[in-house]
């Protein structure tokens, strides 16, 4: 007999909430899983590693559509792996542009941290204020 789990056991696996996995099934991310006697889930080995990889997708931004693509590409078994593929390697573009932008973006935050190291405060700095937050146009003093 294949082992199952409940879903009280699959949320403290996954990280997910119960309602997300509910969510998960009615989307048609998943498939709904097996019923106990009482009408209480139970999720499988396969059920939680297709859980996993909708989790990591969604993290890097997949959109519920392309989640929802991917899982029925999944379900239909061998035959289209090329096409799951080409789902994935798109995505995997998407994210590394978005990679590259957060990158650019960290950077500005870091040359503002450099550029606060300096300032000590004192009156002869504290005119230097206002001119590190270039692109803030302010008739007040500019707090930081």
């Amino acid at each position: 007999m294949t082992e199952s789990y409940p879903i009280a056991e699959v949320v403290a696996r996954t990280g997910l909430t119960a309602h997300t996995l509910r969510y998960y099934e009615r989307a048609g991310l998943i498939e709904p899983p097996a019923r106990e006697w009482n009408g209480h889930r139970r999720y499988t080995e396969v059920d939680l590693g297709m859980i996993t990889t909708l989790t990591k997708l969604r993290a890097t931004g997949m959109p519920i559509e392309g989640m929802r693509r991917y899982a029925a590409l999944c379900r239909q078994g061998p035959g289209n792996e090329a096409e799951r593929r080409a789902l994935l390697l798109e995505h995997r573009e998407q994210v590394l542009s978005r990679l590259d932008q957060l990158q650019a973006d960290l950077a500005v935050v870091d040359r503002k941290i450099e550029m606060y190291a300096p300032v000590t405060g004192s009156e002869a700095d504290s005119g230097r204020m206002e001119n590190l937050c270039s692109g803030v146009q302010s008739r007040q003093p500019f707090v930081a």
